[in-house]
């Protein structure tokens, strides 16, 4: 049986779209930086912040893709309160098959970021022991209020069927 339904095929090019419902906030980008052990001063200490060039301070560059500051989501039935699609494929189970970011430019404590979540593939493949695999690519892009671009995700998840492919 194939995993590659047709309502699986239409949900290419599903899009989502989320809006912070207040700016990141200098809190944010120091707190992150702390949970992730990188305690550039780049993200505490303005004065340093400005003698490198920005603004002011920054956030760590994946902190707007790690995180669901943006979306203002009630928690799931697992306590996520993030972006997700709700797939349901029977007969699988789900794994991160990666991501791929690309930054454009440095997150600033004022940014009210909007991220657009997009289904770009979804394809079948078999797996070296005969399973049917589900193979679903997105992107998000994420931008600030201005619409400039702060950076894109290329998420990959997987279906990996519990069966083996007759």
């Amino acid at each position: 049986m194939s995993l590659l339904t047709d309502e699986v095929r239409a949900l290419e090019g599903r899009t989502r779209v989320y809006t912070a419902p207040e700016p990141i906030g200098a809190a944010a980008g120091r707190y992150f930086g702390l949970a992730i052990g990188d305690e550039n001063p780049l993200y505490s200490d303005p004065a340093y912040a400005r003698e490198q060039g920005l603004a002011g301070v920054t956030a760590p560059l994946t902190l707007v893709c790690e995180t669901n500051q943006y979306a203002a989501l009630p928690m799931d039935h697992e306590g996520y309160a993030g972006h997700t699609w709700g797939l349901d494929i029977p007969g699988t189970r789900q794994v991160r098959g990666g991501n791929k970011y690309t930054f454009h430019r440095r997150i600033r404590p004022e940014d009210v970021v909007t991220a657009t979540w997009r289904i770009t593939s979804v394809t079948e493949k078999i797996t070296g022991s005969g399973n049917a695999m589900l193979v679903v690519g997105s992107t998000a892009t994420y931008t600030g209020a201005d619409g400039e671009l702060l950076a894109e995700n290329a998420e990959t998840i997987i279906f990996v069927g519990l069966e083996k492919k007759a």
